[in-house]
């Protein structure tokens, strides 16, 4: 007979396997489960990530092309996915139309106002001392100082004032922004009065936007703006050219300005 004391030392000394048994048991389970996460269809996955992307990933721009599902991938994808793109292709369309209508008026708009100024100022312009233009900013007035202002002088001569009130009365009606700049030709100006072409420009700018408020443009829309010489239209390099670049321009701005 075995003696008991040896039994027992034999007991604690194979008690290990039991751990490890349990250990390999968990193992094996562990490695089981993740098989089975990986064996899952990826094609179903990929064809449901590139619908995810065509329903949700194209940018909201009138110009951009509406990428549609081919056949095979439509008839794979899954159904609500397939209505998530229709949807957004409406969308899309509807964004767009809306865009064209809206910018569609806004050149209307500006045109008819352009159209009256032309007629207001017609007779300026036939004396080509006025030219009115439309650009991106919207209509632009450039006014040759010379019928505005007398050499270095700030007070608007009377010949001007008629013309300047229907002007007012035409630009009253609307609710756009105005911007006034005085512009100068690059011959230094130094006086008490007016030590730079600086205060000369703004000083001009701003006694045509005084005009405008006394007939019932609201003042909040304006704003008067000095260039002296940095803007001009030809090379200061004759007199004519001078006299081109000495002038006030009234720029009214297009509504969707803040958007180009």
């Amino acid at each position: 007979m075995e003696r008991p004391g040896k039994r027992t030392e034999h007991d604690i000394k194979d008690r290990w396997l039991v751990s490890y048994a349990d250990f390999i048991t968990l193992m094996f389970a562990f490695f089981v489960v993740m098989y089975s996460i990986s064996s899952v269809n990826e094609t179903k996955y990929r064809i449901f990530s590139e619908s995810l992307k065509i329903a949700f990933a194209q940018p909201f721009t009138p110009t951009a092309p509406l990428i549609v599902p081919n056949q095979q991938m439509q008839m794979q994808m899954p159904q609500t996915i397939q209505i998530l793109a229709g949807r957004n292709k409406v969308v899309v369309d509807k964004h767009t139309a809306q865009l064209g209508q809206e910018q569609l008026k806004i050149e209307k708009r500006m045109q008819k106002l352009a159209s009256e100024l032309n007629k207001t100022m017609a007779t300026m312009i036939k004396q080509r001392v006025v030219d009115i233009s439309q650009t991106k900013r919207g209509v632009v007035v450039d006014i040759s100082a010379s019928t505005l202002f007398g050499a270095g002088e700030t007070a608007l001569q009377a010949g001007s004032l008629n013309v300047l009130r229907e002007v007012a009365v035409v630009l009253a009606k609307e609710d756009l922004a105005i911007e006034v700049e005085g512009h100068t030709d690059d011959t230094p100006i130094n006086t008490a009065q007016f030590p730079s072409n600086w205060e000369l420009s703004s000083v001009r700018a701003s006694s045509v936007v005084r005009l405008l408020i006394d007939n019932g443009v609201p003042e909040k829309r304006l704003a008067v703006v000095g260039l002296a010489s940095n803007q001009p239209l030809a090379p200061n390099d004759n007199a004519e050219n001078r006299s081109r670049n000495r002038r006030v321009t009234i720029t009214i701005a297009s509504p969707n300005l803040d958007r180009d």
